[in-house]
């Protein structure tokens, strides 16, 4: 068959047309690193990798295969909960199609969006969300580190081993032995804690070694729930419990031989228990998303990306968002949130106004809980509070059991939000 110059003019224009075209390509699958298994971490990973519903490469750094929950761990040291019952694994995260790496990241390079783990692999992102939890002012406490901590003199806030160590030396002390304590100063992780773990402490030493006294040294004049604490205190475990205030105590400045040595004077105790202020995570630091406060503030509290580093989100207690308490209600709602913002960003679903929530609650003696907590709302770039509400002093038996039991609850629920 010939070819005219009209057809092969056609098929010219034909092919010109082809060429000249827009080619239509698949969009590269956007990638989520995560760092950080905690209340954070893990709930911002189980939520955006079900609202994604597998549109996202998201994967999850966690150093450990196992989390042990901070929240609770005082259930252990009174006996109401043993350390299986607070510990939890990833594999139902994993069996999402979450990519969990368990390792240290040691690196985040902002500008090529990269991080860096400790066995030299690299993992690129679209979006970083660092949630590293806490760490500790170690270098003003004299003759005290993270060694010793570890080995010898812990401070049990990150909770497992620690907590076990402490657990042990509690009960190993003669009956008539002080357990001394020295709480935080503000801000650190979930602020009733080192108050219901005096309340608990007291609740095994009441039963078994009823000479005993729990003495906490407290660098603050005040702290949440007081007015509860102290009545739990008078009523359940009179004349065990000693709390000294700032204006009698001062600063943590040393931990040696049996002593903790404050600004107004040492301290013995047969266990000690010495809690550092705190910051934030370490790879925070690294990341470069801290300011002077070593915590990491953020531009935008509707998705928690920092002020510092844009594409890196933070969540949980290492960040500063305005009125939420660095505690594991408050990781988990502000996971919840940004897991949406992050998916609406990145798939083009839909994003709603953020709620934020906490309540922390706190077991002051057998079936006897208090609680605190507050609704809160995004306002710029930080989380306002809404309303709030706390327990009152003189409640009934009846409304007290009841507390008790929303806390069990909760836990429940919660850690089912984190690893499924």
């Amino acid at each position: 068959m010939s070819i005219t110059r009209r057809g092969l003019l056609g098929a010219g224009a034909a092919t010109a047309a082809l060429l000249s075209a827009p080619t239509i390509m698949k969009a590269a699958t956007k990638k989520v690193v995560v760092i950080g298994g905690g209340a954070a971490g893990a709930t911002l990973t189980r939520y955006l990798a079900k609202d994604s519903k597998g549109a996202l490469d998201i994967t999850l750094v966690e150093a450990n295969k196992n989390y042990t929950t901070c929240f609770f761990s005082n259930w252990y040291l009174g006996g109401y909960r043993d350390m299986q019952q607070i510990t939890h694994n990833y594999d139902k995260v994993a069996a999402m199609g979450v990519n969990v790496v368990n390792n240290v990241a040691t690196g985040v390079d902002g500008a090529k969006k990269e991080v860096t783990l400790a066995d030299g692999a690299k993992l690129s992102y679209d979006k970083l969300v660092i949630a590293p939890g806490i760490d500790f002012h170690y270098d003003q406490i004299d003759g005290y580190d993270a060694a010793i901590a570890e080995t010898d003199i812990p401070h049990a806030y990150k909770a497992g081993a620690q907590t076990a160590l402490l657990k042990k030396q509690m009960e190993a002390m003669d009956d008539g032995g002080v357990f001394l304590m020295m709480a935080p100063p503000n801000p650190y992780r979930c602020p009733p804690g080192p108050y219901e773990r005096a309340s608990m402490v007291a609740n095994y030493l009441q039963r078994n070694k009823p000479k005993s006294k729990v003495v906490i040294l407290d660098p603050k004049d005040k702290h949440s729930k007081q007015a509860l604490f102290q009545e739990a205190w008078e009523t359940h475990y009179p004349g065990m419990v000693e709390w000294l205030p700032g204006a009698e105590v001062g600063a943590m400045k040393a931990v040696r031989n049996g002593e903790i040595i404050t600004e107004k004077g040492s301290f013995k105790g047969a266990v000690l228990n010495p809690i550092p202020a705190q910051k934030a995570g370490k790879i925070a630091f690294v990341a470069g998303i801290t300011n002077e406060s070593g915590w990491c503030p953020i531009k935008d509290a509707t998705n928690f990306e920092s002020a510092l580093v844009p594409d890196i989100h933070v969540i949980g207690d290492a960040s500063i968002n305005g009125a939420m308490p660095k505690s594991g209600f408050s990781a988990n709602s502000q996971a919840k949130a940004v897991a949406m913002a992050l998916n609406a960003e990145l798939t083009g679903a839909r994003q709603f106004d953020p709620r934020f929530r906490n309540t922390c609650w706190s077991l002051v003696a057998d079936k006897d809980s208090v609680k605190v907590g507050a609704n809160y709302k995004a306002e710029g770039n930080a989380v306002v509070k809404t309303d709030g509400f706390i327990s009152s002093t003189g409640e009934d038996t009846m409304v007290r059991e009841q507390t008790y039991e929303e806390a069990e609850g909760w836990y429940a629920g919660i850690t089912a939000d984190m690893f499924g």
